[in-house]
């Protein structure tokens, strides 16, 4: 059974009703929005529209994850996240920071991040684990095949479903082998992230099978191009 609530830092997010994340890409090559809140004063100013339209948390990246996308150092991520994370302390919802890398992750953490959402479930940098024990916040563990730049070129699988799960529960054991509590854990089938358009809405059409798992389920569909193919 997953816990009554998602410990995040010194606070607890209670999952008695579907949580609605809203997504800031301060990027200019992100699939939906890229390069409209490239401005702190625009994306902090999007982040209020979010929260007005019901959003209980949001989550900020500066590094696209699009199909095909290259990667960018931390030094770049954290240039274009920094300034937006720095004043969107100021929102009355939870800060996620999405992304791959420690030293990010860390200064987010100090700029008040409340939860840590990792599209590649610690295969790139196991320690972002490390940090969430440190410091209490909620990891989310999204489940991905290989990296942005080439995940859609194998999206063949024999147990689409099976291997989601198993490799779900071996972060979630890496997790929990680092420190982290099972009530900080979140996870995500990664919808759209190396897998066809079918695989996609199988992943849907299952979900509940994820509920073995014993955690929390966050779910990304929206805008991804699938689902003009439903």
């Amino acid at each position: 059974m997953s816990p009554p609530g998602w410990r995040i830092r010194a606070g607890i997010l209670p999952l008695d009703r579907p949580i609605l994340l809203g997504v800031l890409n301060v990027t200019p090559d992100s699939f939906s929005d890229g390069g409209r809140h490239l401005e702190p004063g625009a994306a902090v100013d999007h982040a209020w529209r979010l929260v007005e339209e019901g959003a209980d948390l949001i989550d900020v990246g500066g590094e696209s994850s699009r199909p095909g996308a290259a990667p960018v150092t931390a030094r770049e991520e954290w240039r274009r996240i920094g300034p937006v994370v720095e004043r969107a302390s100021e929102l009355p919802v939870p800060l996620s920071i999405d992304t791959t890398k420690h030293e990010v992750a860390a200064l987010a953490l100090e700029a008040g991040a409340a939860v840590l959402n990792d599209i590649s479930a610690l295969q790139f940098d196991p320690r972002l684990a490390d940090l969430a024990a440190d410091s209490g916040a909620g990891l989310i563990l999204m489940h991905m095949r290989g990296e942005p730049r080439t995940m859609q070129e194998d999206v063949a699988y024999d147990d689409l479903m099976g291997e989601v799960k198993a490799d779900l529960a071996a972060a979630v054991a890496t997790a929990t082998a680092r420190g982290c509590g099972r009530d900080q854990l979140v996870v995500d089938p990664g919808i759209g992230f190396g897998k066809s358009p079918r695989g996609n809405v199988a992943l849907l059409a299952r979900l509940p099978e994820l509920a073995t798992l014993g955690l929390p389920v966050l779910v990304g569909p929206s805008r991804k191009s699938f689902i003009g193919q439903l």
